[in-house]
């Protein structure tokens, strides 16, 4: 089955890969999603997705959980595991490492 666009205004954009229907009784149509997709492979275009955006976008927010507070990058949960670069030059080093992205603090990482 093949995946069709979910843009509402898809089938009003007037494109030759759009056009279905014998000569002289031609039609606009949804398109079909194929290599080129957009928003996990349910939008052919970023206008279309865009488009439903427009429509649907406050909704979703809402229901999946709208923030009302900012979210806040502290020290304690600043951790990121990253890759050692260095260790190319010396493997006694360990192949990962944890950065804190607020003090640029190093630490060895506790899973390889």
């Amino acid at each position: 089955m093949s995946k069709v666009c979910q843009g509402p205004k898809c089938h009003t954009y007037d494109t030759t890969d759009r056009k279905r229907g014998p000569k002289g009784n031609k039609k606009n149509q949804t398109r079909t999603i194929s290599t080129y997709s957009y928003g996990d492979q349910s939008f052919c275009t970023l206008t279309c997705q865009n488009d439903w955006w427009e429509i649907h976008g406050t909704r979703a927010v809402d229901h999946f959980g709208r923030l009302h507070n900012p979210i806040i990058l502290a020290e304690e949960n600043a951790w990121r595991r990253t890759y050692n670069y260095d260790w190319y030059d010396n493997q006694d080093q360990p192949r990962y490492h944890e950065i804190n992205t607020v003090t640029q603090a190093i630490r060895p990482c506790s899973q390889e």
